[in-house]
């Protein structure tokens, strides 16, 4: 099963990480309109992803709520119909909410980059250190922290929750 260890931070605005990001990658971003549509389930999360384009994937991941660099175990499936595919989980499982985003993507040799802009919360950055069939968490982890340093967010506030339990939180307040 797929593994990756991932770094979440807030950060004042997508436009002002970009450049950074480019400088580190190389190359990029490929920008890609994300809607994640998430369903109740009894371990990790279950969220339905579509792209602009029509294509959809299901994705199904494990992972602690820690503000540190963290595992998180993951399956993908290709998902032919994403309409009918929603509204059998929503009927089975029950809908827990919807996460709608602009992710800039970069890639800096095993990890992902995602600048990310969610819709009613705000710029935020992921890191996903793929990790390969030998490497540990602490070797991944690493990897993410000097990244972190090279984006200069070394500092940054890091997130420990899913973009989807913000949104859940910041609408209670409201």
């Amino acid at each position: 099963m797929p593994r990756n260890i991932e770094i979440k931070a807030r950060i004042a605005d997508v436009e002002s990480l970009l450049p950074r990001a480019a400088s580190a990658a190389g190359a990029g971003p490929e920008v890609i309109d994300q809607d994640d549509t998430f369903f109740d389930v009894a371990q990790g999360r279950l969220k339905l992803r579509e792209f602009a384009d029509g294509s959809a994937e299901l994705i199904h991941y494990d992972r602690p709520d820690t503000a540190a660099a963290k595992a998180s175990d993951y399956v993908r499936v290709a998902v032919p119909d994403p309409a009918a595919l929603r509204e059998a989980l929503a009927r089975g499982c029950g809908l827990r909410g919807r996460v709608r985003k602009r992710r800039w993507l970069f890639i800096v040799g095993q990890t992902r980059i995602h600048v990310d802009r969610v819709e009613d919360l705000g710029d935020f950055m992921e890191l996903e250190v793929v990790l390969r069939d030998a490497q540990t968490d602490a070797e991944g982890a690493a990897i993410a922290e000097a990244l972190m340093a090279e984006l200069g967010l070394a500092d940054a506030e890091r997130i420990a929750p899913a973009y989807l339990d913000l949104l859940i939180a910041a609408a209670r307040k409201s």
